[in-house]
């Protein structure tokens, strides 16, 4: 097949290299120093949308102070990412009847926060509200191994440095 023949416009627009000349333009239009900004980053925390999830917590009882986690396995199972590991142990004691009955106990809680997306299908499938994505997101760590939390650091968080000059 022949090819279709240039006119000379389309041939002198191609070695000036008018749509790129065209393209740069409009980029430095959006680019004029008057919408530049720049954020005080360390200093100044800058604000997280509202639905932001970001690293996890393990909540307490306010009144005991004991974890609100009651070992369901629930956030475990909807992890697509197989990173919540949750041991339990099946305790017995004596209720106010005097009674004998058991319970399922929390005895280990690990969250490999180097695997997580981050989706909150832990969050959301969690009956008693243990487990949630707070806004907290720095997460840069310099060891691998320091990426599992374990049930104490979960439940304390993460220590947010505080930047001076």
């Amino acid at each position: 097949m022949a090819e279709p023949r240039r006119t000379w416009k389309q041939v002198l627009s191609r070695f000036l290299l008018l749509d790129l000349i065209k393209g740069l333009l409009v980029t430095f239009k959006y680019q004029a120093p008057k919408h530049c900004y720049t954020e005080q980053y360390p200093l100044v925390r800058p604000k997280v949308a509202e639905r932001f999830r970001g690293a996890p917590r393990l909540n307490l009882d306010p009144e005991t102070g004991e974890s609100l986690c009651i070992a369901c396995n629930l956030c475990a199972i909807a992890c697509p990412e197989d990173l919540i590991t949750v041991v339990e142990a099946v305790r017995e004691y004596v209720d106010h009847e005097g009674k004998t009955k058991k319970k399922r106990v929390l005895v280990d809680y690990t969250y490999d926060t180097s695997r997580c997306m981050f989706c909150g299908h832990c969050q959301d499938v969690c009956p008693t509200y243990a487990i949630e994505l707070t806004q907290e997101f720095e997460l840069a760590i310099y060891r691998r191994k320091d990426f599992v939390w374990s049930w104490e650091m979960l439940e304390k968080g993460i220590e947010q440095p505080i930047y001076t000059r």
